[in-house]
């Protein structure tokens, strides 16, 4: 039994070992075919690889020789328009050379005729001076004097005549000058007014302030008249509380103090505590506010003639005017209106509208000055605007509007007319009543005192004074002589915002009636 097992072990060995043979040999046959199968197949990639390279080379070898054939064109193509317009330019140059051998020869042509010309000149100017010498000596020998006393006599008679002329031709010009420039200078102005039109309310001395209640008078007024005297003290106007139902005046001639006056009165009223303490420190608000106000009118105004650039002490300055006032008129609107009129005037002559309008805005700054410094409101604004940095032809036409320094560009005479325009036009400016009249009396009898005037009248609310003259006594030029004298006086007695014109009316009337 065991025998058997023994050999049973071996013939299964032995059957192993032959089936592990055969498995190996079948796994050796497959690899070998697939060897072989990857080995033709790396073949064919090959050859297809090899193929498409010829191809790409092929088509890049065709590429090249077609670009090649392409710029071969393209360059030969070229070189005969090179070629070509070489031949045009060896064309022209033979051409202009001809053409400057034909003018060579007709220089010398020219040249050779100038040469003739000049011997013949010469020979004609040496005929020329023995016939002036013979005749020099035929003069001096009839006349008896000599070649200097003639030349003498002769530049003596000419300078005469010519000074004549020329003093002629200077008075004509100057005719000519003074119609022209006053012909434009009318036409620039009537333009500028034409083209603005601003309007002006006068102001006035006095502010009225409401109130609820007649109780509310002697709430002001305060035990023993301490609130009214303490608001009076802290802002330097007088208060006026009368029989007015529902109102308090307050009158001062410095407007700021009145308005400060007038919003801090408005803020105690509504209120209703009035005392002392509470209204200092309502007038300590009030002037807050009518400073922040000043700053803003400032502002507003250079903005709305277009300045710009300001300094914001002369923006608080300006604001200034706002609350000042010339004959009633408000500074501060005046100010607009003369950088308008000069913004206008200077486009009509082709000047700089904006140095115009700023020169027109600043020309009454010193009058917000003027209470803390000497001089007058054109000088010392002037130096103000100096201090700030303002140009010079600004500083000197705001210094010269009134005259009172040498006006150094023709902005000073348009600051000048402007200033003029706008205080004097109706209703502008007003006066009171009495110095109203009183002024019409002056203006009348000033022109009635002098002689041959038979009636003398003021009109255009006192703008103009019409005289009427006696012409038995009166000629034309005595008339012209008498509106000069007329003028001066006026001048030199009267004060008047603007200008007066004086018209000497002379005239004869000669009548007869047909029966």
């Amino acid at each position: 039994m065991t025998v058997l097992i023994i050999l049973a072990g071996f013939a299964g060995m032995g059957l192993g070992y032959f089936m592990r043979h055969l498995i190996g040999i079948h796994e050796l046959t497959a690899v070998e075919k697939r060897a072989r199968q990857i080995v033709r197949d790396a073949e064919r990639e090959a050859e297809a690889t090899r193929r498409e390279g010829e191809i790409k080379v092929a088509a890049e070898v065709l590429k090249a020789r077609e670009e090649f054939e392409k710029s071969t064109a393209q360059r030969k193509k070229d070189l005969a328009a090179i070629e070509e317009r070489m031949t045009q330019r060896e064309m022209n140059l033979d051409r202009r050379v001809a053409m400057i051998e034909k003018k060579e020869k007709t220089l010398d042509e020219k040249i050779a005729e100038q040469e003739r010309l000049a011997e013949e000149l010469k020979k004609s100017r040496q005929e020329a001076e023995r016939l002036i010498e013979e005749a020099r000596a035929a003069v001096q020998r009839a006349a008896g004097m000599t070649v200097e006393e003639a030349r003498n006599l002769l530049l003596s008679t000419v300078e005469k005549e010519a000074r004549n002329d020329v003093s002629a031709l200077l008075r004509k010009l100057q005719e000519e000058a003074k119609e022209t420039a006053e012909r434009d200078a009318c036409r620039i102005v009537a333009s500028a007014i034409q083209r603005y039109g601003g309007s002006h309310a006068s102001e006035m001395m006095t502010s009225t302030v409401a109130i609820s209640s007649e109780e509310m008078k002697g709430r002001i007024i305060g035990r023993d008249g301490r609130n009214i005297r303490a608001l009076e003290a802290a802002t330097g106007v007088t208060l006026i509380i009368d029989d007015t139902p529902e109102a308090v005046v307050i009158s001062a001639f410095d407007p700021v103090r009145r308005e400060i006056a007038k919003n801090a009165l408005e803020e105690l009223v509504a209120d209703g505590r009035i005392h002392p303490a509470r209204i200092e420190e309502a007038v300590a608000k009030a002037k807050e506010r009518v400073e922040e106000r000043m700053r803003l009118a400032g502002e507003e105004a250079a903005y709305s003639v277009g300045v710009q650039g300001l300094d914001p002490e002369v923006l608080r300055t300006l604001g200034r005017l706002r609350f000042r006032t010339s004959y009633t008129q408000n500074v501060l609107q005046h100010s607009l209106e003369v950088a308008n009129l000069m913004g206008t005037m200077a486009g009509e002559m082709g000047l700089d509208q904006g140095i115009a309008r700023r020169v027109g805005l600043f020309h009454d700054i010193g009058k917000a000055l003027d209470h803390s410094v000497e001089g007058s409101h054109a000088v010392i604004g002037a130096d103000f605007l100096r201090r700030h940095g303002e140009a010079a032809v600004v500083v000197n036409a705001v210094a010269a509007h009134h005259e009172e320094v040498e006006q150094g560009s023709i902005y000073a005479v348009l600051a000048s007319a402007a200033d003029s325009i706008s205080g004097s036009r109706p209703g502008a400016r007003a006066e009171t009543t009495a110095v109203y009249v009183k002024r019409l009396e002056k203006l009348e009898a000033i022109a009635d005192g002098f002689d041959g005037v038979k009636k003398s009248y003021a009109i255009q609310a006192g703008r103009e004074v019409r005289v009427i003259v006696d012409p038995g006594k009166v000629d034309d030029s005595g008339a012209m002589i008498l509106a000069k004298e007329i003028s001066r006086k006026i001048e030199s007695e009267l004060q008047f915002p603007g200008q007066i014109r004086v018209t000497v009316v002379r005239e004869t009337r000669c009548v007869e009636y047909a029966r």
